[in-house]
């Protein structure tokens, strides 16, 4: 509540600001896309947002018909501001959610009302240098898209286990015409690892990563490139190759989303955290209200050799790092990260009078030793989802959707209160999305 208010003490005072020092006009309004403002120094301001109230339904296969776990929320309620100075090669942009909900709904995480609050410039009119919190370059294409875009209710299950979301450092980004009417994109990632809002200590050292996209046919109409259904129905073919890499040395969590979370010490009580290394491979193609999106993760863990002690979650110490009634400290230490390979591909047409039909189809397969066999949160490996979906307006601006998905479950999974359940899950999901 503390970090609430104080956002919302600086949205207000950031707008009054702009409000009461500067002769402000509204240039222009689009539904859907937020509202533009000029002023007479030649600032330009856009703010937008949009909510999308959300409802779930959960049921294991040889439960009772009547054991559903139901669940109603406010999936996200975002603000956002983007400004571009007079000298137009600097930049910023301030989101907030005032739901407080994590992008890809974990139920565990808090502190997720401040998202965005960066800086950019354009050191040419093809590089851009970026500082401060944002999305990250290096996580899956899935997490390039604003949430309002999705083709699905939801993210897949490979965002949810793998991504960090979003970060704090520098971030770099190229746009180079490479001939014969293709673009070649790539980008550079350095941050503390620690995800965002990462305001007490930090652990561990710096993440470094990047990504390079290759869009072989032209760039994407209206930032198409950025989201999920082909609303803009593009005319000729248009696809985007990319390949992903990073490196988080010393992370502190199970996949570098927090701060702090996951400790350990060596026998001179000095932090000793082990190094988590992801790459991937992805590609989007767009063609006349068709759309296929295909994703492909891993990741790795290398631990200190010098590791003797962990930390409990109240402060004490353990000399134990028991796995299967052995000591064995490295694979302890993997057993609680997200180690493992995931695959997902998901597809959707767009008819013209706005009715969209999606699929998707999600893979995770966990190391030996890895969080991803945790039998309440994970240990399901493969997922089916099939989507109908409504668009009210001819962009994203207000939309309808509707989805079922199938999970597929190993022996021993538990529900989130740790009972063990039989059988495999469905789960029904509906949200509504209003824009500004």
């Amino acid at each position: 509540m503390k970090v609430f208010k104080i956002i919302s003490v600086l949205a207000v005072c950031m707008t009054a600001t702009l409000v009461y020092t500067q002769d402000v006009e509204l240039d222009s309004y689009k539904f859907g896309e937020g509202l533009r403002f000029t002023a007479d120094e030649g600032h330009k301001i856009r703010i937008s947002g949009y909510v999308q109230p959300y409802a779930e339904s959960k049921q294991y296969t040889e439960a009772d018909a009547n054991e559903s776990m139901n669940r109603f929320r406010m999936r996200r309620l975002r603000l956002r501001m983007d400004g571009v100075l007079p000298d137009e090669r600097f930049s910023y942009r301030f989101q907030v959610d005032l739901s407080g909900a994590s992008e890809v709904g974990d139920a565990q995480s808090t502190n997720n009302y401040l998202l965005d609050a960066y800086v950019s410039y354009n050191i040419t009119n093809r590089i851009k240098l970026s500082f401060g919190q944002r999305s990250t370059y290096t996580d899956n294409r899935e997490l390039f898209m604003s949430s309002r875009t999705l083709q699905l209710v939801e993210r897949s299950r490979l965002t949810s286990a793998f991504s960090s979301i979003r970060e704090f450092g520098f971030f770099a980004q190229g746009n180079f015409r490479t001939g014969g009417g293709s673009y070649l994109k790539p980008y550079f990632v350095l941050t503390n690892g620690d995800g965002k809002n990462a305001f007490d200590k930090d652990h561990g050292g710096l993440k470094v990563g990047g990504r390079i996209d290759f869009l072989p046919f032209g760039l994407f109409t209206n930032l198409g490139q950025f989201r999920q259904a082909d609303v803009m129905r593009e005319l000729i073919p248009k696809i985007v190759v990319g390949v992903n890499y990073s490196k988080n040395n010393g992370m502190s969590s199970r996949r570098g989303r927090e701060s702090g979370a996951i400790l350990y010490l060596n026998d001179a009580n000095e932090e000793s955290l082990p190094d988590y290394t992801k790459y991937g491979a992805d590609f989007m193609i767009k063609y006349k209200g068709f759309s296929m999106l295909g994703e492909y993760i891993k990741t790795e863990a290398d631990v200190p050799k010098d590791i003797t002690q962990r930390v409990r979650n109240n402060g004490s110490t353990s000399t134990t790092f028991d796995v299967n009634g052995s000591q064995d400290v490295e694979n302890y230490v993997k057993g609680r990260m997200m180690l493992g390979t995931a695959y997902n591909i998901q597809f959707g047409y767009l008819f013209k009078n706005g009715f969209s039909v999606d699929g998707r189809y999600t893979q995770l397969e966990a190391d030996d030793n890895s969080f991803l066999n945790n039998g309440t949160f994970y240990n399901r490996p493969e997922y089916y989802t099939i989507g109908l979906g409504k668009y009210l307006a001819r962009n994203y601006g207000t939309k309808i959707q509707a989805s079922y998905t199938y999970v597929k479950a190993n022996p021993g999974i538990n529900d989130l209160n740790g009972n063990p359940i039989a059988g495999d899950e469905w789960i029904a999901r509906l949200i509504v999305t209003f824009s500004l």
